[in-house]
């Protein structure tokens, strides 16, 4: 959350992420990724592709001009050949136009292909819960009957698998040509399921050892196939699951949806929002796992934002507005994400060069060809402007390493806009109007959901695919059984017999008739503010002493220091002056909210200098229609926000367990090098549970860009020292929550994070005279899933925990529902233990991980997240976002960073 800046109300990604607002760079509305979250498991893998042999043009660097920025290494291969060449291979058809191939014939998705090899498995396979674990669902709570979205495979699948591999003579090197050459043999191979080198077979083969001819279909060259049989495939297993998993996505080609990225959408069902020129494309998101007691199908909503607009018409714009249209151009594309309708496939721009245009010509096997023609010949396009400078996109790996050329030419003429820009995000109106169409009701989600499954059940070509593979899904979803946990107790005193938390989990109004739990005398603090806004500021002061007073947080006037313009290095030479008196903190007021003022004003406060800072918006300080009692809300947020950033505590809740330590980490990339990112940790030190907890931080670099932290156990000592420093012994007892983890980094976790610091810890505490192992609990936290739960077409209340069902039968996991929201579906989060030798019940780790989500103090009520992985992505995101580099250790005990 930024500076000072107000709440919203409790529903969205703000309300998830604790944040105040949306709009601002400070406020941490920009938070990690974008677009849909990553299915669990690695699900869903992408559909069957048909490919063709058909090559697209690449595009070989010519030497650019002085404007056309540094040219794009190409490969080896491309040294010595002419500006243009043929190897780039024609991207794979719509899934649409792949439902004339026959129903037995599906290509398994290189991706998440079987291992063998050497590559990697096909999902994560990291079991955590042994044979003989104690119970993983608890009792705790009142019982609930819920709905979720998945569907049940009725029919169990009861056939097997045949796997074999297959060897081509002579070596074939494109997966597309393997995919056509196995694809001459689909009435002896039946059903089939083929990678490139795996077949695996529905039905068993005349041999364990057979050799079969094909020939190419245009070059004429001819193949031997050796099929060998390798294994017979369980269809519960990882592999089996997979195979389940495509044959899912080739009968929703009946469907006529297209694939775009990872999903499929409906493009005939496009919702245009023509006021502000982009349109929402509805799809889902399915995938099929082994679950508690049966073979799920999980499916979520999912929308693509299109822009109405091409590359082309951006360039026309660059053209009319800049004087240097060139830059202006690439500036706008670079990094975007486009569509080319053509053959329904998405690309990310990489360059541009002005000195290519449509005209320009390419090598090909019958001579050379310009792109104009290419387009007229394949497509049927006709391109319009033939002096148009061309898009540089660079091919995948996995395209690379089947011999496609690493940089693609696309003509901006034919390529649509996807995602949104920043200032398309930072449009309130627009961010709202998109939001009535995506943020979806339980009600409305399950009937979208509902029509899916008749959609599917009722397509011809659809029930051929399953009917074939022997497939059934359930039409209800599926029922489960879920607890609601009691509500908190939110204490603000250690006399106070505390209040409740309600049953929407917000006690903002408790605050009116309530003290804070524990405050710092804030004496010395200066506010900095441009002269056109000492007005606004100086009511705004009046309203924060007013709030403070009746939260018992005794403030004493500060020192105006006014400035004559707003420059960021206008704020550097004031924050220098001031900070020279020893500060106990500074506010600071901005007019906007231009990022380079606020990295200026934090850089210098948390880098060179160590002191708190409250970074405030002139809009967010003026009151709306004058009144200036509209303003109290926003100051009683900033008076808690500042009191912990002082060494404060506004609240507290009751954790019966003393010498805690509860730990949070989460990594965020720097934003402006993708290939260092920053991992944060934050810990809480309880000692005693009616004394005041205490706080650390720390963040490390992380050079490769990776999420995963070779300085966790350092860290973690780091905070173990500091916990000894306060109370003179080490914990009892350490939590640790660990966001930023995909499932298939789970095992890499284990093997390297955990096991590093079980290892560390027990040095620690053996130096230290105790024997026994250390009481760790490691939480893997994961909030970007595609489970949802429904209450009787409602949404369930916040405290609600699902430990079965939809669970995974190899882990100690559960989902809990922490927060409420007012529009669109609450999304649980994923909690699940990857290590534990605390002894302690289920049911009490889910009651420690709801208590702890009512723990973060920028927002009075509950967060989606433990207080410690908000704390940490907040750390993260402000060094990764403006820092670009750690900051001063001398404010590891404060939360400065709120």
């Amino acid at each position: 959350m930024a500076d000072g800046r107000r709440e919203p109300p409790p529903y969205g990604r703000d309300r998830v992420r604790g944040s105040i607002g949306s709009n601002s760079p400070y406020d941490g509305g920009m938070g990690r990724g974008g677009g849909h979250p990553p299915t669990r498991g690695g699900y869903p893998p992408q559909g069957a592709t048909y490919h063709t042999q058909e090559r697209r043009p690449a595009w070989r660097n010519p030497s650019p001009g002085p404007s056309e920025g540094p040219p794009i290494p190409s490969t080896s291969a491309a040294v010595s050949t002419p500006a243009f060449s043929t190897n780039v291979h024609e991207p794979p058809p719509q899934p649409a136009a792949a439902t004339a191939a026959s129903t037995s014939g599906l290509a398994l998705n290189r991706q998440h292909r079987p291992s063998g090899r050497g590559r990697r498995p096909l999902a994560d396979t990291l079991r955590t819960r042994g044979p003989d674990a104690p119970s993983k669902h608890g009792t705790t709570g009142q019982q609930l009957l819920l709905q979720s979205n998945y569907f049940k495979l009725l029919k169990r699948v009861d056939w097997t698998l045949y796997h074999y591999q297959v060897e081509f003579v002579p070596m074939c090197p494109s997966p597309r040509l393997t995919q056509s050459l196995v694809n001459e043999h689909k009435k002896l191979l039946g059903g089939f399921v083929f990678d490139g080198v795996q077949l695996f077979t529905a039905c068993k083969l005349s041999s364990d050892e057979l050799v079969l001819h094909s020939q190419h279909d245009r070059t004429g060259d001819k193949y031997e196939l050796h099929i060998q049989r390798v294994a017979v495939v369980d269809m519960t297993d990882e592999t089996g699951l997979q195979v389940l998993n495509l044959i899912l996505r080739r009968a929703m080609n009946g469907l006529n949806l297209q694939l775009v990225g990872r999903n499929l959408y409906d493009a005939a069902a496009k919702i245009p929002i023509r006021e502000y020129h982009i349109e929402l494309w509805p799809g889902y998101m399915t995938s099929i796992r082994q679950h508690e007691n049966d073979v799920l199908v999980c499916c979520e909503i999912a929308h693509k934002t299109m822009r109405m607009q091409t590359c082309y018409d951006i360039l026309r714009e660059c053209q009319r507005h800049d004087r240097n249209f060139k830059d202006a151009f690439r500036r706008a594309v670079l990094g975007c994400v486009v569509l080319t309708g053509y053959n329904n496939k998405t690309y990310t721009i990489h360059d541009v060069t002005f000195e290519t245009t449509p005209e320009s010509t390419f090598d090909t096997k019958n001579g050379k060809i310009s792109f104009l023609d290419y387009y007229k010949n394949k497509y049927n396009l006709r391109i319009r402007d033939a002096y148009q400078p061309m898009l540089l996109s660079r091919a995948k790996k996995k395209d690379t390493r089947s011999g496609d050329s690493e940089l693609m030419a696309l003509v901006p003429e034919l390529c649509q806009m996807t995602g949104l820009t920043d200032s398309m995000r930072s449009d309130f109106k627009m961010m709202r109007a998109m939001a009535d169409h995506t943020r979806l009701n339980p009600d409305r989600r399950i009937e979208r959901l509902e029509t899916f499954n008749r959609r599917l059940q009722t397509s011809p070509e659809s029930q051929e695919v399953l009917k074939v593979w022997q497939m059934e899904l359930d039409r209800r979803l599926v029922d489960l059984p879920g607890r609601l946990l009691p509500q908190e107790m939110i204490f603000f005193s250690t006399t106070s017999n505390g209040v409740q938390a309600g049953e929407n989990a917000d006690w903002t109004a408790h605050f009116r008739d309530n003290p804070m739990f524990a405050t710092v005398r804030l004496n010395r603090w200066y506010l900095v503010v441009p002269g056109r806004c000492q007005r606004e500021a100086g009511d705004f002061l009046n309203c924060m002493i007013t709030a403070a007073r009746g939260m018992r947080f005794e403030i004493s006037n500060c020192e105006m220091v006014p400035m004559p313009d707003d420059n960021p290095g206008t704020y550097i030479r004031t924050l220098d002056a001031i900070i020279n008196k020893d500060p106990q903190m500074i506010m600071c007021v901005v007019s906007n909210n231009k990022s380079d003022r606020y990295t200026a004003i934090k850089k210098k406060c948390c880098v060179d200098r160590a002191i708190p800072t409250q970074v405030m918006v002139q809009k967010t300080i003026t009151p709306k229609s004058g009144n200036v009692r509209t303003l109290m809300s926003v100051a009683t947020k900033v008076v808690i926000q500042m009191n912990c950033k002082l060494g404060g505590v506004p609240w507290k809740v009751k954790i019966p367990l003393n010498g805690l330590m509860t730990i949070g980490f989460d990594v965020c990339h720097d934003s402006k090098d993708k290939s260092k990112s920053f991992g944060a940790m934050v810990a809480t030190l309880d000692h005693d549970n009616r004394g005041t907890p205490k706080f650390f931080s720390t963040v490390s670099h992380h050079s490769s860009g990776e999420e995963i932290s070779n300085y966790l156990p350092l860290n973690t000592v780091k905070a173990l020292n500091e916990y000894r420093r306060e109370f003179g012994e080490l914990p009892k007892r350490i939590i640790f929550y660990r966001d930023g983890v995909s499932d298939g980094q789970l095992q890499y976790i284990y093997d390297h994070e955990v096991r590093s610091l079980v290892e560390k810890l027990g040095q620690i505490y053996k130096s230290a005279g105790i024997e026994q192992d250390v009481l760790l609990t490691f939480f893997i936290v994961n909030k970007r899933i595609n489970t949802r739960f429904f209450d009787h077409r409602l949404n369930p209340r916040p405290g609600t925990v699902v430990d079965n069902v939809v669970t995974l039968p190899q882990r100690t996991d559960f989902y809990l529902v922490s927060q409420s929201v007012k529009q669109g579906t609450v999304s649980p989060t994923a909690y699940n233990v990857i290590y534990d030798t605390s002894g302690l019940k289920i049911d009490h780790l889910q009651m420690l991980s709801y208590k702890q989500c009512h723990l973060y103090y920028n927002w009075s009520g509950t967060t989606r997240v433990p207080a410690v992985c908000q704390y940490a992505h907040k750390l993260s995101f402000l060094v990764g976002q403006y820092l670009h580099q750690s900051p001063s250790n001398m404010l590891e005990k404060k939360l400065y960073f709120l």
